[in-house]
């Protein structure tokens, strides 16, 4: 053990080990207010890190259903865009922050509810009933 991590109790180590973790937002189903930048901004993160599929209504008014996996946060909207998946549309699409009007969280949140020691308790009682070529993987629903 080294002088750094001596210095510590138990305690205190173990109060470090049970940290919480963070918080998971119920977003399925819900359609932000975008009246500001502000807004825009804050539901393009959370939709970035949703697990799940957003609707996006451009300015247009043409709806994409999108898996978005990669956002750029420019100084201004313009020089901001979000990149995402289309379902049946080969390759990534790109879309300007400008050219969004309404996001809505419409697809099912597939981490909501899901916890790593749940697909550990999973895998142990399959393993245990003889189960062979198993793996950690989540559940599709």
């Amino acid at each position: 053990m080294t002088a750094e991590v001596s210095k510590y109790t138990l305690e205190q180590i173990e109060a470090l080990e049970l940290a919480p973790g963070t918080e998971h937002e119920q977003l399925e189903g819900w359609v932000p207010e975008l009246a500001s930048e502000d807004d825009l901004r804050n539901a393009l993160e959370k939709a970035f890190d949703y697990r799940g599929d957003v609707t996006i209504t451009n300015k247009g008014g043409k709806k994409i259903e999108a898996f978005i996996f990669n956002r750029h946060t420019g100084a201004t909207l313009a020089e901001s865009y979000v990149q995402y998946f289309e379902p049946n549309v080969n390759g990534k699409q790109k879309l300007c922050y400008t050219d969004i009007a309404r996001l809505e969280f419409s697809g099912k949140d597939r981490a909501a509810g899901k916890h790593w020691e749940d697909w550990v308790k999973a895998y142990n009682e399959r393993k245990a009933a003889g189960e062979k070529n198993i793996a950690l993987h989540p559940e599709m629903e």
